[in-house]
């Protein structure tokens, strides 16, 4: 929806055919003497920029969206209804809270002569009991010396007035600013989503995918890596150690020398030490 509301502004503007860098800022004189006059009178204003719709049916954050131009302040045609069948009092509530008006009414003259009545109000969220200020601001426009419509079988009190609405803080701004920032790390995110989604394999081309069998793969030629084990001849004296066989050597202390000591023959295996025994004596004896 509110990408609707954003196309449907966007057209407005383009129909309009302002020139560029035109900005709406018209004093509260213009406003009444030149578009709520024409407007009430059922002329043509001088320019179509002021949006038509009942602005209390709103919230007031869901009102620029719908207005057909404005960044900071938006102009919207609304009628206003009774409070009461019989009373003059306008009906306040609007969305989920209410308009609540403050300070003293203000004529709008022109040319000396008063042609209109300006009123301010601030939105507050919630029941009237309880309700919650807010920092959106509206001045409403009325024509003036008219007077109520006598027909007390509708609560309709005005057919038109004119509002500006805008925000104190210009906290839209900054929320459009974060949802347009939110919506482009969506896309990002979908887009990257969608581009995982085309690189994957599908699960079933990998089912229906042919692998080569076990038995069919070549054997592997393995070799025997470890050596048979072969006798050592005998050498002579001088070359005591090489008359150890392979297995004599496997122990941690294998390649120690052979003297008499306690420590370094608590290294050798068994095999090797009664090896080194019998080779070594001759050179004791």
């Amino acid at each position: 929806m509110v990408m609707a509301a954003a196309e449907r502004r966007r057209d407005a503007e383009a129909e309009l055919n302002l020139p560029p860098g035109f900005r709406f800022h018209p004093t509260d004189e213009e406003l009444v003497a030149d578009y709520l006059c024409a407007r009430a009178a059922g002329r043509a204003p001088p320019v179509p920029i002021i949006a038509e719709l009942d602005l209390y049916r709103f919230d007031p954050w869901e009102l620029p969206e719908r207005a057909l131009f404005g960044a900071r302040e938006w102009y919207f045609f609304t009628p206003r209804d009774r409070k009461y069948p019989n009373g003059s009092r306008p009906n306040r509530a609007a969305g989920g809270g209410y308009w609540k008006a403050t300070g003293a009414d203000r004529p709008v003259a022109r040319a000396g002569r008063t042609v209109g009545i300006k009123k301010a109000l601030v939105f507050y969220h919630g029941r009237p009991s309880g309700g919650v200020k807010t920092d959106w601001i509206m001045h409403e426009y009325r024509l003036a010396g008219a007077g109520a419509k006598k027909d007390g079988s509708s609560l309709r009190l005005d057919d038109w007035v004119l509002c500006r609405l805008y925000n104190k803080k210009n906290q839209w701004e900054k929320m459009q600013q974060q949802r347009q920032e939110d919506e482009a790390a969506a896309k990002a995110a979908a887009s990257q989503s969608v581009s995982w989604g085309e690189t994957r394999t599908p699960e079933s081309d990998v089912d229906n995918d042919t692998f080569l069998e076990l038995d069919s793969l070549p054997a592997f030629q393995t070799t025997n890596a470890i050596l048979p084990k072969e006798e050592v001849r005998e050498l002579g004296n001088d070359d005591w150690l090489m008359g150890i066989s392979l297995d004599d050597l496997q122990g941690p202390g294998s390649l120690m020398l052979p003297w008499e000591d306690s420590y370094a023959a608590s290294f050798l295996s068994p095999v090797a030490t009664m090896k080194m025994e019998q080779d070594v004596s001759p050179f004791f004896s």
